[in-house]
């Protein structure tokens, strides 16, 4: 791989409220985030994905500012008999520009599988969404030392078939599963040594060119008193946020990162 400096790679900030807020509570926070944020730099992203039912609020709360919105998750079909799904396109009807895909509690408590998110990213792409593709290993697996094999082997089927100019247009997020709302977080170094193994995955399926230009961003108990030593990691492109993204001052704190 070459060695592109990160600075070509717009940082990226997104939170995921997860099952948190009703609609009314939603655009609370998001409010606000619309006020503590306002006039922000352009020299990073800020996204922030509400629950389904808090979509609408929030993106209304939202518009004209420098926030963008995204979804937990999305369904591969464009129309059809999936109670429950959410398709690209009514996402995109309610203002997403962003949607998560694979993440670990996904993967853990709902059974996706590698081929499940391969689908729910390549309907995303085709349907102008930015997937955020989630990787990571259990704690079983980490003190197995299987960290990088496992998430070699996640990434390889998420993004089979993709071709460089649809991995141009999605990021992938770094979870360990065992960091994951524990407080626990992976030290920067063991962060960074995955990112780094990702970057060079990636430039096995599509080349060093594109594998420079992707985002990767570390989630798991990303906090404000660790978001500044992670993001001066060279690998490391932004931050997936969990619990931190519900509280605006914190929040805020991590996309002011100083790196």
């Amino acid at each position: 791989m070459s060695d592109n400096p990160r600075v070509s790679r717009k940082p990226v900030i997104a939170g995921n409220w997860k099952m948190h807020g009703t609609a009314a509570e939603a655009r609370r926070l998001a409010a606000g985030l619309r006020q503590r944020l306002a006039g922000k730099r352009g020299d990073r992203e800020i996204v922030v994905a509400p629950p389904y039912t808090a979509l609408g609020a929030v993106a209304d709360e939202l518009s004209g500012t420098p926030i963008e919105i995204g979804a937990q998750n999305v369904h591969w079909e464009a129309r059809g008999a999936f109670t429950g799904e959410i398709s690209a396109a009514m996402l995109l009807e309610i203002g997403c520009r962003w949607v998560i895909v694979g993440h670990s509690e996904r993967r853990q408590l709902f059974g996706e599988t590698d081929e499940n998110v391969k689908r729910r990213a390549r309907a995303a792409i085709a349907a102008g969404l930015a997937p955020i593709v989630c990787v990571g290993e259990t704690l079983a697996e980490r003190d197995a030392n299987r960290t990088l094999e496992v998430v070699e082997r996640q990434l390889r089927g998420a993004l089979l078939d993709l071709g460089a100019a649809d991995i141009r247009s999605l990021c992938i997020a770094y979870e360990p599963v065992w960091a994951i709302g524990t407080g626990r977080t992976a030290t920067p170094e063991q962060a960074e040594e995955v990112h780094a193994e990702i970057r060079r995955v990636v430039a096995d399926l599509v080349g060093d060119e594109t594998s420079d230009r992707l985002r990767i961003l570390y989630g798991g108990s990303v906090k404000p008193d660790n978001i500044d030593s992670l993001m001066k990691e060279p690998d490391i492109d932004g931050a997936l946020v969990g619990g931190a993204s519900l509280e605006v001052e914190s929040f805020a704190r991590i996309v002011e990162f100083r790196s």
